[in-house]
């Protein structure tokens, strides 16, 4: 490893109309150099340059290899929800979805390693900012901008560690710069040691950030409400379970109930100061994400990840690589749309909800700019799509940012808390509950149905809450883990899929083939492009819930295009090899392996770099 510089000294430039400290690093893992044309005492003797610091810590999080693509689009499939398209490959990120990835997948790199760039970034920031001139001399404003800074700071390093910690358990953590860190060969910490620190971080941040409605920054910073949730989110995970490198079983500690207890009370805290509330449109949510801020008015989008810049660093490739498909020749640009749906979600919301047609992609966009209803295994992730962005060429960059924290996670993670602490749900988390289905059912409270108040059924209803509510967001997998749900909602769902295939149970009326006609695109609402199209046999509500008119093996009638639903489940899909006895690798979580696919392989590379770092789980 080449020595690290005994100095610090931080590059500060322009990116876009932004200042951006760029602090540029080797390949070398946990290596940093910082070639310097500001020393930092000429950085952190700025408020103007420490804010540009703090940027650089930001940006960290988004690009192709942060949720600009890899950590929002490929890490978290596969669950019930979602799962990467294509046939499987242990070597590239159809591996990572199918639980069957190898430790020499390039996916496994960058992304770890520019999570370890953000936590340098930090800890440069938390050790110079209280040592800063503004921050002890300068005036009031100084002072509470710079204690702000060092706030969001402490609040961005827990959650890359975070993120870390739940897609590899127990990783080598510095909580101070490298340059300052005596041997760079660290051994794996505890993740619970980790999740520790960062939690108390999280508290020393929460004093010393600002309300949103005081700052009046926008969701793209972190807030005292977002560091609550941050705050409530890791407190979960260290409260629930997750694999164990001594036991390779997913086990969680007997204290588990007192980190239920912090996140209780910090989602309080941000439920009865009540600068966030759930937007009255579901669609707006994820439209205001596409460049249209206005459409949240309500900050139901409480910490959201920006992009900007079209580059592959600092933009995404949100409804690029994922959302809502669009032909290469379509007016509105080509979208891959990469990420599938699993195709029994459809048949877990109710009539009557507003977050299915939003979340399911029922269609995509053919070259004549018509809407082409899709396979039963090909609905896309639609809360992503290009053409509510400004941009319809066939740019990848589409500045989309990445929903983080929501204010119904927040209510929905209070409800949890609070079931669990009380062995069953007060008054209040019925209500957090109720408000989250009374939104999606458009206020329709008989459609709402009763919410139950015992302990199990609760947490039940809040299982099942989630699922509806976040889904494509990269939550679902983490979710079902930190529960040591997911071995048995993978085979649930396996079950379910062959249920759904040869017309059993819930699924016995589901019809084999749709019959539609292709009809115009005309950029409405998701629900009013779906049902304006037109189905033999009646609206998109009665269509999808009874038999295929005339049998399952019955023509189209005269202008009908079919489409498979049933039938485009195949043995293949469900358990990998179909009839014929052929392997079919385009298939669901083919590959999971308990005591082992909880967690991702290290790159190899990165193993061979530090003699201390040891490959475990079986990899």
């Amino acid at each position: 490893m080449k020595n690290v510089k005994n100095t610090y000294r931080i590059g500060v430039v322009s990116m876009a109309a932004a200042a951006l400290l760029f602090i540029s690093s080797c390949e070398k893992y946990l290596e940093v150099e910082n070639p310097s044309n500001l020393t930092q005492d000429a950085v952190f003797g700025s408020v103007s340059y420490t804010n540009s610091a703090i940027t650089g810590v930001y940006n960290r999080l988004m690009g192709d290899d942060g949720y600009g693509s890899r950590l929002a689009i490929i890490y978290p499939q596969s669950a019930d929800d979602f799962k990467t398209s294509g046939s499987y490959n242990a070597l590239d990120r159809r591996g990572i979805s199918e639980y069957g990835v190898a430790p020499q997948n390039t996916e496994l790199n960058n992304p770890f390693r520019q999570l370890y760039e953000g936590i340098e970034r930090a800890n440069i920031c938390i050790k110079f900012i209280p040592l800063s001139d503004p921050y002890n001399n300068g005036t009031e404003s100084e002072k509470t901008q710079m204690r702000k800074f060092l706030g969001e700071a402490l609040a961005l390093r827990a959650w890359f560690f975070h993120e870390i910690i739940r897609n590899w358990g127990d990783v080598p953590a510095s909580f101070i710069p490298s340059a300052d860190q005596p041997d760079l060969y660290l051994e794996k910490m505890d993740r619970d040691e980790i999740y520790d620190q960062v939690l108390a971080d999280l508290e020393q941040a929460i004093t010393l950030l600002p309300w949103q409605t005081e700052s009046n920054d926008p969701s793209t910073r972190i807030t005292k409400g977002a560091a609550k949730g941050i705050r409530a989110r890791i407190a979960l995970a260290r409260g629930g379970y997750s694999l164990r490198r001594d036991s390779r079983k997913m086990e969680r500690r007997t204290d588990y109930q007192s980190y239920y207890q912090i996140a209780r009370q910090e989602c309080l805290d941000v439920i009865e100061r009540g600068d966030n509330g759930l937007n009255a449109s579901f669609e707006n949510v994820f439209k205001s994400l596409h460049g249209q801020s206005s459409l949240d008015a309500s900050r139901e989008m409480v910490f959201k990840v920006g992009a900007y810049g079209g580059n592959a660093r600092t933009d995404s490739k949100l409804g690029y690589g994922n959302g809502l498909r669009q032909n290469t020749s379509s007016s509105w640009g080509y979208a891959n749309g990469g990420v599938r749906a699993v195709p029994t979600y459809f048949y877990e919301f109710g009539i009557g909800d507003t977050r299915r047609d939003v979340t399911l992609g029922l269609f995509e966009l053919t070259a004549q700019d018509n809407k082409q209803v899709v396979t039963s295994i090909n609905m896309t992730d639609a809360k992503f799509r290009k053409y509510w962005t400004n941009i319809h060429d066939q740019s990848q960059s589409l500045g989309i940012d990445w929903p983080l924290l929501r204010y119904s996670d927040i209510l929905l993670l209070f409800a949890e808390a609070d079931n669990e602490l009380n062995s069953g749900p007060s008054a209040q988390a019925v209500q957090a509950l109720k408000d989250v289905r009374m939104r999606a059912y458009g206020g329709n409270e008989a459609n709402v149905g009763a919410i139950p108040i015992g302990k199990d059924d609760f947490f039940k209803a809040i299982v099942k809450e989630r699922l509806l509510e976040f889904g494509g967001e990269g939550i679902r997998k983490y979710d079902l883990l930190r529960w040591n749900l997911l071995k048995t909602t993978l085979d649930e769902t396996r079950e379910k899929l062959r249920q759904f295939r040869l017309s059993e149970g819930v699924y016995e009326e589901v019809p084999n083939r749709i019959f539609y006609k292709q009809s115009a695109f005309t950029n409405s609402t998701a629900s009013e492009e779906l049902t304006s199209i037109d189905f033999a046999g009646g609206a998109m509500d009665e269509v999808f819930f009874k038999p295929t008119p005339g049998g399952d093996k019955a023509a189209p009638p005269e202008g009908y295009t079919s489409i498979n639903w049933r039938e485009a489940v195949t043995n293949g899909y469900i358990y990998g090899v179909n009839e014929s006895g052929a392997v079919d690798g385009s298939g669901y979580a083919l590959y999971f392996k308990s005591g082992q696919s909880e967690l991702l392989p290290i790159y190899n590379e990165i193993v061979s770099e530090n003699y201390r770092l040891t490959q475990d789980y079986g990899y």
